[in-house]
């Protein structure tokens, strides 16, 4: 697609094919030469149906079918769907278990940001830093195949434990793995902080302060780099995360540094509780037995994804099958932080604007809007519950 003028301005499209985007979607820019004056956002291009396949699943097949809506967070989605089918069934994990999902959970979170910050640095230009980062996650990714045999799904979770141990070797290699990464984030924090052409793209830009941030409802780093401490392991504790607590990282600056500094800074954060986990870790079982039909009811579970704050619906009509799982990631919760925060920029900047909430365009697609023309002003709640259906007159 090519600019189009209106009146004396021009609007830039950018995807939902693009160089600057993996992922499809779809943003127009209004543009006053390169000021952008205004911009929207269209989602919608990777509808995969997850929702409505779950309904056609028994509870074990849908915690590998979370597990999917996100490679980068597939055990915060598995750990998600366990906490809120647990929570109906009226089962609670033994502590080793939590602990152990609570280790991959961080683990994860260290293999998010490093991939994130390296897809910062090359749209950033710094291909340098993107080649560091992304060696520097093999080691992370190397420990996760080591624990659960993958190095991206790690299907470490079950409806009422995990699947694995973790033993003296593999405890070992955790720590060392932890070492290595924790002198390399050190050098990363450094560069970020200094190096004049990454400051350049991210110092100023993307401003959001933390009064804007509350109101769009922002969430994860994006929120915490504007200085609202917003993380559900905090606000919420949840697994291990009672037992070992964790700090949330929070930064005032408001721009894309900022929100770089924090995901950096989490690093430290998710080594320091890993490495406390595995000093006293809990005796006992692994895993609870769960009945095959969860006794009928809904309810919600919470969870901190690396890019915020993850949240199930699950809705159980007594048999083996949900009646309804929603999902609602992140990202979508980001997203308004982009259309409000563009204005004023450099059409250049966004580019490193989109990158900035950390964005997964997949995660997002799950919803469907009806438009109605007739004069009806009223959609049941079952309705809205069953078929996940946001109703505009």
């Amino acid at each position: 697609m090519e600019p189009k003028k209106v009146g004396e301005k021009f609007i830039v499209p950018i995807g939902p094919q693009h160089p600057a985007l993996k992922e499809p979607g779809h943003f127009e820019f209004t543009v006053d030469g390169e000021n952008v004056t205004g911009a929207t956002i269209r989602l919608g291009f990777v509808h995969r149906g997850i929702e409505k396949t779950a309904e056609a699943r028994n509870y074990t097949q849908n915690l590998y079918l979370m597990e999917r809506v996100c490679g980068i967070c597939s055990h915060v989605h598995g750990t998600a769907f366990a906490l809120g089918v647990e929570k109906l069934a009226g089962v609670t994990a033994p502590p080793r278990a939590q602990a152990i999902r609570t280790i991959v959970a961080e683990l994860e979170r260290i293999h998010s940001h490093l991939l994130w910050l390296g897809v910062a640095a090359h749209e950033g230009g710094f291909n340098t830093l993107f080649m560091y980062s992304w060696r520097d996650r093999e080691t992370v990714m190397d420990l996760l195949e080591s624990l659960s045999g993958n190095r991206v799904h790690y299907s470490a979770n079950l409806i009422g434990g995990v699947k694995f141990d973790i033993n003296e070797q593999q405890r070992d290699a955790i720590l060392r793995g932890l070492d290595f990464l924790d002198e390399r984030n050190r050098y990363y924090l450094e560069v970020v902080s200094s190096d004049r052409t990454f400051l350049a793209r991210t110092q100023g830009v993307g401003f959001m302060s933390k009064e804007q941030a509350e109101l769009l409802g922002a969430v994860g780093p994006t929120a915490r780099g504007s200085g609202a401490i917003r993380d559900i392991r905090v606000d919420a504790p949840y697994i291990g995360y009672n037992d070992f607590p964790i700090e949330a990282i929070v930064e005032t600056g408001g721009d894309l540094l900022a929100r770089t500094v924090v995901r950096i800074k989490e690093l430290f954060e998710a080594s320091r509780v890993i490495r406390a986990i595995l000093d006293r870790m809990p005796e006992g079982e692994l895993a609870v037995k769960v009945p095959r039909r969860i006794p009928e009811g809904e309810t919600v579970s919470r969870v901190e994804a690396p890019r915020g704050e993850l949240l199930y619906h699950i809705i159980s009509n007594g048999s083996e099958f949900p009646e309804r799982v929603k999902v609602r990631t992140p990202s979508l919760c980001n997203w308004s932080s982009i259309s409000s925060v563009a204005v004023g920029h450099k059409l250049a900047d966004m580019p490193m604007l989109l990158v900035g909430i950390d964005p997964c365009f997949s995660c997002n697609d799950r919803m469907i809007t009806v438009k109605r023309n007739d004069s009806s002003t009223e959609m049941s709640w079952e309705d809205i519950r069953k078929y996940g259906i946001e109703y505009y007159k």
